[in-house]
């Protein structure tokens, strides 16, 4: 199905549900240019996208530098003719509580998380402006909405892309551009092997915690990257034509409980 023909998106992180969503989105008929800084992610994807013959580029840039994001959006704007969608999932997962997270990890967790979302709109609203409209989905969390210890500059910069988005979408109404976010819970990705690093040291069974992780969803898995990417794709297509300012929980029901059994 090409519902995106003619459309232009600009997805940021080419690892987990940045690459599943870019790969989504040019699979569907878009134009797609994915910014990422991790260099084999970037080469496996660009190698996928030419062993499928998708419209899809892969251009390095660290999403909370201006200048790199500025020019990333130019070299898309030439390229393509211009920006209709923007999926911001790049992210850094840092662990830690205010008193052993230092100031330096903080602000770049802000900046990564929060601050690249700013920039993205900062050079892309402009371009969108041109084309009569467009479409935002930031990628946020379900610790953005409640949250385990040790996370704290995570989850601050998770709650603060909540706040943005409804900000956003109030800014950018009157240009036809929609801003949506998504808390996803545990998702097959880099940042959850992480997670499994982190509680269970560098030999962790990646598998066997995965599986753990699964039974603290209601419906007893994790999600995959894929599942994110049909949402981010319903929210960023024309079905969602009604839809602005709102967060969309893909969780397998993990915060509609309390946790006690």
């Amino acid at each position: 199905m090409a519902e995106f023909t003619n459309k232009v998106a600009i997805v940021t992180g080419t690892t987990g549900i940045g690459r599943a969503v870019a790969l989504h989105l040019a699979r569907r008929g878009a134009a797609v240019a994915a910014l990422g800084i991790d260099a084999a992610a970037n080469i496996e994807l660009q190698q996928q996208a030419s062993t499928e013959r998708l419209p899809l580029i892969v251009l390095t840039a660290d999403v909370c530098m201006p200048d790199m994001v500025e020019s990333a959006l130019q070299e898309v704007v030439v390229g393509f003719g211009g920006v209709d969608i923007i999926v911001n999932a790049a992210a850094v997962h840092p662990y830690g509580d205010a008193t052993d997270t230092s100031f330096e990890t903080f602000m770049r967790c802000m900046a990564v998380n929060v601050g690249s979302i700013h920039l993205m709109a900062q050079f892309g609203v402009p371009e969108m402006r041109k084309r009569g409209g467009g479409v935002i989905v930031n990628l946020s969390s379900v610790q953005g909405h409640a949250c385990q210890q040790g996370v704290s500059a995570y989850v601050a910069s998770k709650g603060a892309i909540h706040a943005m988005t409804r900000a956003m979408a109030l800014d950018f109404a009157s240009d036809r551009i929609r801003v949506v976010s998504i808390s996803p819970g545990s998702v097959r990705t880099p940042i959850l092997e992480l997670a499994a690093r982190t509680f269970g040291g560098p030999d962790a069974d990646i598998d066997d915690a995965f599986r753990r992780f699964g039974e603290a969803h209601p419906l007893g898995r994790i999600g995959e990257p894929e599942e994110v990417a049909e949402l981010a794709a319903f929210l960023a297509s024309d079905k969602a034509a009604f839809i602005t300012g709102s967060d969309h929980r893909i969780d397998g029901g993990l915060t509609a409980g309390i946790g006690v059994k």
